[in-house]
């Protein structure tokens, strides 16, 4: 599912419909004490091929096991959006569910 964000519009619309102007407003239980407005030990994020490569990186710190696969099966990079996609089975197979509501989701 694509992430869609809301425009100022869409957040003025729904927090008057909660009765607040501001996002603030919603966390005002909250006391000043307990509020953190800086995230200082979190690092700034990184794609999918860094994250890989951070992985493979602490891995090497473990036992490596050789990998027997052949004929272009070797080791590579296949980002995760291909998985989900090629697994679909819409994708792989013209088969559909033979009862008319099971297959109204998937179609």
């Amino acid at each position: 599912m694509p992430y869609i964000p809301h425009t100022q519009d869409d957040i003025t619309a729904m927090l008057a419909t909660i009765g607040v102007t501001q996002l603030d407003e919603l966390f005002d239980e909250i006391p000043d004490s307990l509020r953190c407005n800086t995230l200082e030990k979190i690092p700034a994020g990184l794609t999918e091929m860094e994250i890989n490569q951070l992985m493979r990186q602490r891995a090497t710190q473990t036992q490596e096991l050789t990998c027997f696969a052949g004929a272009g099966a070797y080791q590579h990079h296949i980002p995760a959006a291909i998985w989900e996609i090629v697994t679909r089975g819409e994708f792989y197979s013209s088969y559909t569910p033979y009862q008319a509501e099971a297959s109204q989701g998937t179609l």
